[in-house]
């Protein structure tokens, strides 16, 4: 009973490390824009694809901000709170990172997919290795959001719609800029300084909600 339980608590540790809700959200739209383009089966390629991919960007989040995540004690980090060891999380990033690649490639995304998707990985990376502390901090979220309707467009053959590209960058964008606004003091004392925490509180959520309108007036006036 008590294995059962350390179990359950580190697979719920390592759920937790994904950044889940955003995890879940990103795979369920992509499951449905997979599902314009493939049949319900290749769909959930795709979308076991891009969830290994966000494994893979939030785990190596969470390893490395452990340093400033363990000096502000937050206990809702899986490996602030020991639910799982740094090395545990090394070797999930190296097997998650694997199967991305591999369900990316023998799934719909084939050849191209897999390379688009591969960019937005980099790009991902970037932000969490370097430019999440820089004016540059939204350039991921610009690019590999942007880069997922490629992916799954271009690997059919198709271009996907501007509206639905602009779609992506604008939301994605928005949550850059809401995302960091709670911890945003906590941010600027450990050295956290990239582009939201730099204009402020106040500039951000106002960049926000024009980010949310212009996604909006892109969909509806498509």
């Amino acid at each position: 009973m008590r294995a059962s339980k350390e179990l359950n608590s580190r697979l719920r540790g390592f759920a937790v490390a994904t950044h889940f809700g955003p995890t879940v959200l990103v795979v369920t739209v992509s499951f449905f824009l997979a599902l314009t383009q493939y049949s319900g089966f290749g769909s959930l390629e795709v979308a076991s694809a891009i969830l290994m991919g966000q494994c893979v960007v939030g785990w190596s989040n969470d390893l490395i901000d452990l340093p400033l995540d363990a000096a502000a004690s937050r206990q809702n980090k899986p490996l602030v709170s020991g639910k799982i060891a740094p090395a545990e999380l090394k070797r999930a990033i190296t097997g998650a990172l694997f199967l991305c690649f591999l369900l990316s490639y023998l799934g719909p995304l084939g050849v191209k997919g897999t390379g688009v998707h591969a960019l937005g990985l980099l790009s991902a990376t970037l932000y969490n290795l370097k430019l999440k502390n820089t004016w540059f901090s939204v350039l991921p979220y610009i690019f590999s959001f942007g880069a997922l309707p490629w992916a799954i467009y271009l690997s059919a053959g198709k271009a996907p719609s501007t509206w639905l590209v602009f779609g992506f960058i604008f939301f994605a964008s928005a949550f850059h800029f809401l995302n960091v606004v709670k911890d945003l003091e906590w941010d600027l004392r450990q050295g956290v300084n990239g582009l939201p925490q730099r204009l402020g509180k106040g500039r951000s959520i106002a960049i926000a909600v024009l980010l949310i309108t212009c996604g909006f007036a892109v969909l509806i006036f498509k």
